[in-house]
């Protein structure tokens, strides 16, 4: 069947991992995509890490390359097509609302949460993965480069907001990342499979 699955959660959790192997076990009617894309406004999403920009501007910029990329994703579900998507929305929700707060600029929560609905297609379901963030620089240490979202204080902040999230909305599943990476897919695809997707 044809639908959106997303896979989430803080920098380390394994995601992308599991995105790429949950695509690979689906087969054929699988694509799997990403946040940022690779689009030339996901381009300018990834040339603003390490560029003192404003977080107002940050969360556009997320925005706006996830508002081209959400036509893409529902024109491949009306084709017939299951998308897998490494990050979504919620990342956008989870981590500008933490740098937003860390510059005094207050809980922009639901505002955030509220455009991101605006422009997003709504996932058949979202798969939180879970990972303490002390478990976090273990699991980034072989990266050649590092992101400025890898800090652990700020990490902690984004996985309240992740849990946060989590709470308000059925569709998200709650996956211990402290597990295996075989064992993290196989719930994943048996969650897939159990929701008729």
């Amino acid at each position: 069947m044809a639908g959106l699955v997303v896979l989430e959660g803080i920098d380390g959790c394994g995601k992308s991992t599991v995105a790429k192997e949950v695509a690979r076990r689906l087969g054929d009617r699988a694509v799997l995509t990403r946040e940022p894309t690779d689009s030339w406004i996901g381009r300018a999403v990834k040339d603003g890490d390490g560029k003192e920009v404003s977080p107002y501007t940050d969360a556009l910029l997320f925005m706006a390359d996830r508002a081209q990329h959400t036509l893409e994703m529902a024109d491949l579900v009306r084709s017939g097509k299951l998308v897998v998507c490494d990050r979504y929305y919620h990342s956008t929700v989870a981590y500008q609302t933490a740098s937003l707060r860390r510059k005094g600029l207050g809980d922009n929560f639901a505002w955030l949460l509220d455009a991101n609905l605006r422009i997003s297609i709504r996932p058949d379901i979202t798969f939180l993965l879970a990972l303490p963030p002390e478990r976090m620089p273990e699991r980034i240490s072989e990266r050649a480069e590092r992101s400025r979202f890898e800090k652990l204080d700020f990490l902690r902040e984004v996985d309240q907001i992740y849990r946060r999230l989590a709470g308000s909305d059925d569709t998200i599943v709650l996956i211990d990342a402290t597990l295996p990476v075989d064992e993290v897919v196989e719930r994943v695809l048996r969650a897939v499979a159990e929701a008729n997707i």
